[in-house]
């Protein structure tokens, strides 16, 4: 008796996580047996780890362009380096009384929206800026909110959910301008768009290593020379005394892998490849009637498509999707248990009914052009089951 063939499935939630590149895996494979000693430690064991640790950071330094005299500290994510920039102006300023305002963004990912809801318990003031109608947040923007008490702006590079790319070396230099430190969280950037440190003038840049190919549980914080730091972690010297803790070499070599092969010679190889697939699946939805795509593709990183379908629920659509093998998402994983309106479209002004609809579609280097034709015909079908259900022709 033969088996039922087995499913195709695609896997299209690539802001939300990616798989680990293969050559990432085999790089990290010997710190994980056979070179495993702890790098502070003085015997052979250690001394041998140390030089796959140092070409780790070189890779980072080399990928981001950043000077020698600039700091790259390994964290476990993005999340615990957010947490560590914001609680360390709080702690250097706010808290001293020498600035006490931060400005950050309604589009921001948990890690800074809810560290912030929390600093303001403890006295700091928050402003947070809504998007414009083409949902980025424009430096003019940024300027009519700083003044001489603002400690930090802290504004998205790029958005998980639509994609939508800001201005930060714009926003960077209004907030230079009345002497605020600037952070951006580039998680969504790394490899999707170029981050150039010496373009850039961000005095903090956060992001994990598992949203490029590499490895869940590692990520970096980089902090300019002169920027102050108060770590977040005490009771080591390790990372120069800035982040205590035993470091995960293993998964920071395979950090420097992966931000290599993502940002390296064959990055916008890479990326032609993504939009392309990116706008052929685009194409297929827009013909969906009553289709709504978040942001112009020119503005958005190349692998994200957000779109709403009327009348449809997103949750219901997600799920017709995942039994179809198709696995997308409606919104930042980081939010995925709330069934609230998705904040993203509703600090851009978009229709109310939308901010329930959208489902997000997300493609990395290893997606197929099988993968894009299988997600659009399952969206088609899934769509136009849901939309008789419910009455909707």
């Amino acid at each position: 008796m033969s088996s039922a063939p087995q499913q195709h499935r695609v896997y299209l939630d690539n802001n939300a996580t990616t798989r680990v590149d293969p050559a990432v895996f085999k790089a990290m494979e010997p710190y994980l047996k056979e070179e495993y000693g702890n790098p502070s430690s003085l015997h052979q064991f250690g001394i041998e780890v140390r030089a796959g640790l140092k070409h780790a950071l070189d890779q980072i330094y080399a990928a981001i362009n950043a000077d020698d005299d600039d700091d790259v500290i390994a964290v476990g994510c993005a999340t615990e380096a957010n947490n560590t920039v914001l609680k360390s102006i709080y702690f250097d300023f706010i808290r001293t009384g020498k600035r006490t305002q931060i400005v950050t963004t309604k589009l921001e990912h948990p890690s800074i929206s809810q560290t912030c809801e929390f600093l303001e318990t403890l006295g700091a003031k928050v402003v947070y800026l809504a998007p414009n109608s083409d949902g980025v947040i424009t430096a003019d923007a940024v300027r009519q909110v700083v003044s001489d008490n603002t400690a930090l702006v802290s504004v998205m590079w790029a958005n998980n959910e639509t994609g939508l790319i800001n201005h930060v070396a714009d926003i960077c230099e209004v907030a230079h301008s009345v002497g605020a430190l600037f952070h951006t969280d580039a998680v969504q950037a790394m490899g999707k768009t170029h981050v150039d440190m010496r373009v850039c003038k961000a005095d903090y840049l956060t992001f994990s290593a598992h949203k490029f190919h590499g490895p869940k549980g590692v990520g970096a914080l980089y902090v300019r020379k002169g920027a102050p730091l108060v770590p977040l972690l005490h009771g080591g010297e390790q990372m120069g005394g800035r982040r205590a803790g035993t470091l995960n070499v293993a998964y920071i070599v395979g950090m420097g892998v992966a931000i290599e092969q993502a940002c390296g010679a064959d990055m916008d190889a890479h990326l032609e490849r993504i939009r392309r697939l990116r706008d052929k699946l685009e194409d297929e939805l827009v013909r969906i009637p009553g289709v709504f795509v978040i942001g112009d593709r020119k503005d958005r990183t190349p692998n994200t498509i957000f779109a709403s379908f009327r009348g449809v629920e997103g949750e219901a659509l997600l799920w017709d999707l995942n039994r179809a093998g198709i696995a997308a998402s409606t919104g930042s994983a980081c939010a995925s248990e709330s069934l609230e309106a998705n904040p993203t479209i509703t600090a851009m002004s978009i229709d109310t009914e939308l901010s329930h609809t959208g489902i997000r579609y997300i493609l990395s280097r290893f997606t197929t052009e099988e993968d894009i034709a299988a997600a659009a015909r399952a969206t088609v079908l899934a769509v136009d089951r849901l939309r008789k259900i419910s009455g909707i022709h």
